[in-house]
């Protein structure tokens, strides 16, 4: 009685896996092996690749017409080719030219002009003669699979010898005349030039990944001492300017409580004392939050809403209750504008009225904004002061920051005292959407 084994459910998927192998492989080849795509040397100067490339294109070329004029004289005299001769030896050293450049076409040539000198040479073949490869077709050969395999993943190297090796092999037993069969020797050198050109390959892949990471390391180590200099100066603003900040804010909360019937002028001007004491705590932790954040725009910063021309009232406002007298103008019709140039704007008559405080105590101030076509104009102007001031002995940045806010929008800064002895402040920031 015939018994069955059953098929166990490993070699069951084994063998599937096989079937699905053997399916796609036609596919594979054809997508590895059917192009013409060029796929040049490296570069001189990319990773991976000499410094002396025109040597080695000069050598390469040297060596094609030494195969040349070798192939031609074997076809000819050693294996009686006749015309075939001259037109198979150029086709070889032609081939080794263009692998330069297309090394899968150049083996297709090289492939080819193997198996059609076999073809042609085979009747007059005789028991001495190399066969089915000649010296100078396995020399040709091996030279287009090296450069092939230095170009292209090892799975089409080993394809490509494949295909070789087996061109080879149904020419030498589907010929059966008597001959000195090189079979072995093509292969071992044919395979010789794969295994070199594959292991010079993976050597020049692995110095191009290391220099592609060690120029990440650079990025990722100049980053990283940007954020502790960023760190550092975050620490620095915060020792010096929050802790006066928050001390003033203290003391003009507790200061009505230290005067017996303080006068109600006095109260609201501590109050706005306090209240910008506040804000400007706000805005520092805002401009740290940016700095020790490794994102321009980090998540705190990104929902705190930034001031714009909205809060020109409210900004003026607490100037007046500065001491200072402020007269407002708007030209044009009020529109939204984008918000780098809403908050560019803000600062700079922020900037303008502060350094008017600073410069001019006393002294009338008049701000004018006007909205045109092609951008928005701030003009802040004061008179003289009405009482002497004490030059400053620090080197202020509010004009050098008016002005690089107004160079990165590509607009026009431009400041200077008056001829009545004030100061002025003009501004011009474009829009991006202008004609």
């Amino acid at each position: 009685m015939l018994r069955v084994d059953p098929v166990k459910p490993g070699e069951t998927g084994s063998r599937e896996r096989l079937l699905a192998a053997l399916r796609k492989a036609p596919r594979a080849l054809r997508e590895d092996l059917w192009t013409v795509a060029a796929d040049p040397m490296p570069r001189m100067g990319e990773p991976g690749y000499p410094v002396w490339r025109p040597v080695f294109w000069l050598v390469m070329v040297m060596f094609a017409a030494f195969v040349a004029v070798f192939s031609v004289s074997q076809f000819r005299w050693y294996y009686q080719l006749g015309d075939y001769a001259t037109l198979l030896g150029l086709a070889q050293a032609v081939a080794l030219v263009v692998a330069m450049s297309r090394p899968v076409p150049a083996w297709w040539a090289v492939t080819i002009a193997m198996v059609t000198v076999a073809l042609v040479s085979e009747p007059n073949v005789g028991p001495g003669q190399l066969y089915p490869w000649a010296i100078s077709g396995v020399t040709a050969q091996a030279g287009v699979l090296l450069l092939l395999a230095l170009r292209v993943r090892p799975r089409v190297a080993v394809e490509a010898l494949t295909i070789s090796v087996l061109a080879g092999l149904a020419c030498s037993t589907f010929f059966p005349r008597a001959h000195n069969d090189d079979v072995p020797s093509a292969v071992a050198i044919l395979a010789a030039a794969v295994v070199v050109g594959t292991a010079l390959r993976g050597r020049r892949m692995a110095r191009t990944e290391l220099v592609v990471q060690a120029e990440i390391t650079s990025e990722e180590r100049a980053r990283r001492t940007l954020l502790e200099e960023r760190n550092r100066i975050a620490r620095e603003l915060h020792d010096v300017v929050a802790h006066h900040m928050s001390v003033i804010s203290i003391q003009a909360q507790v200061a009505p409580h230290l005067v017996e019937n303080p006068s109600e002028e006095l109260k609201e001007n501590l109050a706005g004392i306090r209240e910008n004491a506040v804000e400007a705590l706000t805005e520092l932790r805002r401009v740290l939050g940016v700095l020790r954040s490794e994102d321009a725009l980090p998540e705190g910063a990104r929902h705190a809403p930034q001031p714009t021309l909205d809060r020109l009232d409210e900004l003026v406002g607490k100037v007046r209750g500065a001491g200072l007298t402020i007269a407002t103008e708007t030209r044009g019709k009020r529109r939204p504008l984008p918000p780098g140039v809403e908050l560019s704007a803000f600062r700079i008559v922020q900037e303008a009225l502060s350094n008017v405080m600073r410069h001019a105590p006393g002294a009338e101030v008049r701000v004018e904004i006007g909205y045109r076509s092609t951008g928005i104009t701030i003009r802040v102007t004061n008179t003289a002061p009405d009482r002497p001031v004490t030059p400053s002995q620090s080197i202020g940045h509010g004009l050098l920051g008016m002005r690089e806010r107004t160079a990165m929008l590509d607009g026009e800064f431009s400041n200077g005292p008056t001829p009545e002895g004030g100061y002025e402040v003009a501004a011009m920031l474009p829009l991006e959407d202008s004609s």
